[in-house]
């Protein structure tokens, strides 16, 4: 298991506990510290370069600085088997064409194209707890939500609402919207948003989330929450509003953009009805890559006589031919038989290509478990919280605690890898205008917050110690130049024209 962090109890074991040496102590406990040598880091001169670097695998050979790299919650870091896995997939293609469908080969860890998203779906369930036959890795994680809310949002004269959150990403509150629309609905009556009950908080409690439940129970169709809340990092209780709807006969759909990869879900035995996810965040798949989806098996069962007999026999969906059962595929018929479980939800055959960069990922996966991920990910995580919080020195005003708050909940249980931390009013652009001339990779959300994610899978308590102080001596300069206005920060200004802010 990885490191557990110790309490410092007196002023002596104080000092030792924020020094860098004892985040170097943490790194060699550090049970998981060989998977970073999986990834490769980008080198501060890659981050400023305006070119490719000639061969990014030797990074570490040139001993190049690598930067601080905690935006895995946008884009994780791309695995070194991803170019060889690629390279072994264009081999294949180009050497047996279509026969590449059946044919696997013994100097290669890949399987026949044909086969490759069963292979794909059965690596992928233990990262969501999930049994094989209830994921499927297909399409984008809008479309996916798409394909199940069709499914799965039945609304009745009398049961007609949708349960979402108020600060939903954009796209999900777009695709629940259209949704509702689409059935001839009207959103502002049929969609019903969870606000936090605390002005001064950005969360929402369980709770209130189970309150919003009762209130609308007898009129809702269909509940769609994340697993952790892309903007302030907070963690839902799954299982807890999961068991909560159930409990008034109500399907809930879970969006684990965010959860995948970072914390340690368990979808079957918790009982969820659905949930779709991308792969490029956590699960360090590459942009815009092929994403997932799971469907509890009570949904996924097939009766073939039924259909026979043109009687529902399926969950109703959108269907499409790789959905079909593999018996009758290649008959080219017109009568639909579902795969069982969630392969029945396909549509088209799915990227070999797109695929072989998320076994890469899986691979690694594979090499741990998401309980050792996520013990370290709780640990590192809480080192972070812990050098924050804390003041510069023994003998330091907290003046550096008041200009920045931390919004994500401070029980790791509520959180998962990610810390929001919202600056004083003016500090952004500046601060992340310092933070990117330093090395340093994290991203922003206007006005005022900074997500700062260490993966558990490539980052280190080093990492941490140095990103700290980078980041309260950066606050500490934009601020004093607001205060005196002794420098020009119109560079500032420019940054904020650009960067990380359509990013996820």
């Amino acid at each position: 298991m990885s490191t557990i962090l110790p309490t410092p109890k007196d002023s002596d074991t104080n000092q030792k506990y924020y020094s860098r040496a004892h985040a170097e102590s943490l790194d060699e406990q550090d049970s998981l510290k060989h998977l970073r040598r999986e990834f490769i880091i980008p080198t501060k001169n890659d981050l400023k370069s305006k070119t490719l670097a000639k061969s990014v695998a030797t990074n570490v050979e040139q001993e190049c600085e690598p930067c601080i790299y905690f935006c895995g919650n946008s884009l994780g870091l791309q695995p070194r088997r991803t170019a060889e896995r690629i390279h072994s997939h264009l081999l294949a293609w180009a050497s047996k064409g279509v026969t590449g469908h059946f044919v696997a080969h013994e100097d290669s860890d890949l399987p026949a194209f044909l086969n490759i998203d069963d292979v794909a779906a059965e690596k992928m369930a233990p990262l969501i707890g999930a049994l094989k036959s209830e994921v499927a890795v297909m399409e984008t994680l809008t479309a996916n939500l798409h394909l199940l809310m069709t499914s799965f949002y039945r609304p009745t004269k009398e049961r007609y609402k949708i349960i979402l959150e108020s600060k939903a990403f954009p796209s999900d509150h777009y695709a629940v919207e259209s949704q509702i629309r689409h059935r001839n609905l009207n959103p502002l009556d049929a969609m019903v948003v969870i606000e936090p009950t605390d002005a001064e908080s950005s969360t929402i409690s369980t709770s209130h989330i189970l309150s919003r439940i009762d209130q609308h129970a007898s009129s809702t169709a269909l509940i769609l929450l994340p697993g952790i809340q892309y903007y302030t990092g907070q963690y839902l209780d799954i299982k807890r509003i999961t068991a909560h709807a159930h409990s008034h006969g109500l399907i809930i759909g879970w969006d684990l953009a965010h959860a995948v990869g970072n914390v340690d879900v368990q979808l079957h035995e918790w009982g969820a009805d659905f949930a779709a996810w991308c792969n490029y965040k956590y699960v360090n798949s590459g942009p815009g890559s092929i994403a997932g989806l799971f469907v509890h098996e009570k949904h996924g069962n097939v009766d073939a006589a039924a259909i026979r007999d043109n009687r529902e026999g399926f969950q109703p969906r959108l269907c499409g031919w790789w959905g079909g059962s593999n018996e009758t595929k290649f008959e080219m018929g017109n009568h639909f038989m579902p795969l069982p479980g969630a392969a029945g939800f396909q549509l088209g055959n799915p990227s070999a290509l797109a695929i072989t960069a998320l076994l890469a990922s899986l691979e690694i996966f594979a090499l741990t478990s998401m309980s050792a991920i996520r013990a370290k990910s709780v640990a590192l995580t809480g080192y972070l919280e812990d050098l924050l919080v804390a003041p510069s020195s023994a003998n330091a005003e907290k003046d550096d605690v008041k200009l920045f708050k931390i919004i994500t909940p401070s029980n790791p249980a509520k959180r998962g890898a990610q810390l929001s931390v919202q600056l004083n009013p003016g500090l952004l652009a500046g601060v992340m205008k310092l933070l990117e001339d330093a090395g340093l990779v994290v991203d922003e959300r206007k006005p005022d917050v900074i997500r700062v994610a260490p993966a558990p899978l490539y980052n280190t308590y080093s990492e941490v110690w140095d990103f700290v102080q980078i980041f309260r001596g950066a606050c500490h300069r934009v601020q004093a130049e607001r205060i005196d206005g002794g420098k020009d920060v119109s560079g500032f200004r420019r940054h904020n024209e650009k960067g990380w802010s359509l990013i996820k």
